[in-house]
């Protein structure tokens, strides 16, 4: 059981129609298990929020309450100011596992959500292939999941999350089960990528320098505490005495954070 009081005030918001994502006094978790209680979270339009915290403290409950997967057990969960109730195409969900059906072609894998959603065949076929030229993916458009490396079915399952143009994007440990290489080249490409739609992101990460790479803010969810990440947002920036200091601080903080509990 944790009581959490994170602020998004004070952030410049970034262009675009990022949604506005809201906790206050929350209870989450399922019914007579709750695993956060009293929590007070904003996320801006146009974040990106990277989420830490020991295992078990809630880091995934959150993500799935956000999505709308999760009813909170109390409180208020709002997106721009509005009461939030059920999954929404407005928030996509991009989980460690790809989730790719393997019968689909890449392309048709990306297509499926946007058909789903009464899109003309011919513009949801643009649109697939434009998301996997973006995400370097154009020359295995039609491979199956199974005849790709596991970076590029996570990079297929990024154009998916983005090709329906969502408000805000629920990462959880997107990127866990890569090698280090590729994991620091699926970073950099969620950066690039991101850039220009103005999503709102929240992203759950175990690993501390995965956070202050990605994150304008990183939120200890053990703690309540909530850290501005310098920038730049390169990686040369990871050697600064700021971003060390820092480091030094998320650190201490999960080491100093009360053992969960769902009672």
């Amino acid at each position: 059981m944790t009581t959490t009081g994170i602020s998004a005030a004070g952030r410049t918001e970034a262009p675009g129609n990022g949604l506005r994502l809201a906790l206050s006094g929350a209870v989450l978790g399922h019914p007579g298990a709750p695993v956060l209680r009293g929590l007070d979270l904003e996320i801006a339009p146009g974040e990106l929020l990277a989420v830490v915290g020991p295992s078990g403290c809630g880091k995934s409950t959150l993500l799935r309450t956000l999505a709308g997967l999760l009813p909170p057990l109390g409180g208020r969960l709002s997106q721009d100011g509005e009461g939030l109730a059920g999954p929404s195409a407005d928030r996509a969900l991009v989980f460690q596992e790809d989730a790719l059906l393997p019968w689909r072609s890449l392309r048709s894998n990306v297509e499926l959500p946007l058909a789903i959603r009464g899109m003309a065949r011919t513009e949801r076929r643009v649109r697939a292939e434009e998301w996997l030229a973006r995400v370097g993916l154009d020359g295995h458009a039609a491979r199956l999941p199974h005849q790709v490396s596991g970076g590029q079915r996570q990079r297929a399952q990024l154009a998916r999350a983005l090709a329906g143009r969502p408000r805000a994007v629920l990462m959880d440990e997107p990127f866990g089960a890569l090698d280090a290489q590729t994991r620091a080249g699926m970073q950099q490409l969620l950066v690039t990528v991101l850039r220009g739609t103005g999503a709102t992101v929240a992203f759950v990460t175990h690993d501390v320098d995965e956070a202050l790479f990605l994150g304008d803010r990183v939120a200890l969810l053990g703690t309540g505490r909530v850290l501005t990440v310098p920038r730049p947002r390169v990686r040369e920036a990871s050697a600064d005495a700021a971003t060390v200091a820092l480091r030094r601080e998320v650190l201490s903080s999960l080491a100093d954070a009360p053992a969960p509990t769902t009672s």
